[in-house]
């Protein structure tokens, strides 16, 4: 745990972080929702706000934080952090080894393929995959089934 007193943490009841996971709240504040759980080695860096239920596989990358890179003159790790809100909604599933990156939000019962990219908000019910990460699936509440986009 990263965690530093001027910003905000909370783990909700019956949430879960595995081994060799870090979360930091130095830039931005971290939201964990009920019943959540955190697989190994994931990195969460704020602002990062899950909802309920939330499934996070291994190996996964969720960062609302950005360098600058604007600048030639000054080396990038020197330039203004920039950091934008990433919003996992509830019952979210994410494939190991996925990154999510700032400012996405991802909608409701989303499911992100192992290995993806996410680099644009993904609505609800829908299955993305790939790099970057596009909508293969989504649900059809007239059918009740998944079907191929």
């Amino acid at each position: 745990m990263d965690l530093f007193p001027f910003k905000n943490f909370n783990i909700g009841s019956n949430s879960i972080i595995e081994d060799f996971a870090t979360i930091n709240n130095g830039v931005g504040d971290v939201f964990i929702g009920n019943n959540c759980g955190i697989g190994l080695s994931n990195v969460i860096i704020g602002p990062v706000k899950m909802g309920n239920y939330v499934m996070l596989a291994q190996n996964i990358v969720i960062s609302g934080l950005n360098h600058g890179y604007e600048d030639i003159t000054v080396p990038p790790r020197l330039q203004k952090v920039v950091t934008k809100q990433i919003t996992i909604e509830d019952n979210v599933w994410v494939g190991a080894n996925a990154v999510i990156t700032a400012g996405v939000t991802i909608g409701k019962h989303a499911v992100i393929g192992a290995g993806s990219v996410v680099t644009k908000n993904i609505p609800e019910f829908s299955v993305a995959a790939g790099n970057p990460a596009r909508i293969i699936k989504k649900y059809n509440f007239e059918t009740g089934s998944w079907q191929k986009v």
